[in-house]
């Protein structure tokens, strides 16, 4: 009798197995992005930033418990820190971003899509004067093309942090972002939104998270 109590007391402390799951991942992004779960990074857009016109759809698996934390990294290409990119041509201009994400699980249900709901830190804007992209000869950190770098929070993309002093993501609609190469080749729920910083163009490098319950 004693040997079964301690068998069932070893039985009510033994931890809950939580249930591994395979879920599905589409992103497209312009110009570039990196998905981290729980602080592991679990996919990489596969076209460099550097590569002109480098806007296309990634799709993905990953496995994850529940809840479980999405980082995105997103990137708008810029030739330096002044922001601008075709520096000295006819072209020379400020980029625009913006970044669509959506999640299903193995029975094919959304867990997840990118909306106002996700918290996003800029920590690369520039330039902070538009009339930068009007400059001769644009230097970074020179006159209107200053720029603003924040230091990326440690931890920022892992469980236990505390983004409720971030802003939320702002969303847009497709004829801000005119997004192309890959962005029709997606089914996108109708819940899907596109995001970015709170600027298309002067937002250049973003950070977003959301906690998937």
């Amino acid at each position: 009798m004693k040997r079964a109590i301690a068998s069932l007391a070893l039985l009510c402390l033994s931890p809950v197995a939580l249930a591994v799951e395979t879920f599905r991942a589409d992103v497209w992004a312009d110009n570039w992005f990196e998905m981290r779960i729980n602080g592991v990074q679990v996919a990489e857009d596969s076209v460099p930033i550097t590569t002109e016109r480098s806007f296309n759809a990634e799709r993905f698996e990953f496995v994850a418990t529940r809840p479980f934390v999405i980082g995105l990294v997103a990137k708008d290409f810029k030739e330096n820190d002044s922001g601008l990119e075709y520096i000295g041509t006819r072209r020379q201009q400020m980029g625009d971003g913006g970044v669509i994400v959506q999640i299903k699980d193995a029975s094919g249900a959304t867990v997840a899509v990118s909306n106002a709901a996700w918290r996003c830190l800029v920590v690369h804007s520039a330039p902070l004067d538009k009339s930068c992209a009007r400059e001769a000869n644009p230097v970074a950190d020179e006159g209107a093309c200053a720029f603003e770098v924040k230091a990326v929070p440690d931890g920022w993309d892992r469980a236990g942090f505390d983004a409720s002093g971030w802003p939320q993501a702002s969303t847009y609609s497709e004829s801000e972002v005119r997004p192309k190469d890959g962005y029709d080749r997606i089914d996108w729920v109708s819940e899907a939104r596109l995001i970015w910083g709170p600027d298309l163009e002067q937002s250049n490098t973003i950070l977003c998270r959301l906690v998937v319950e």
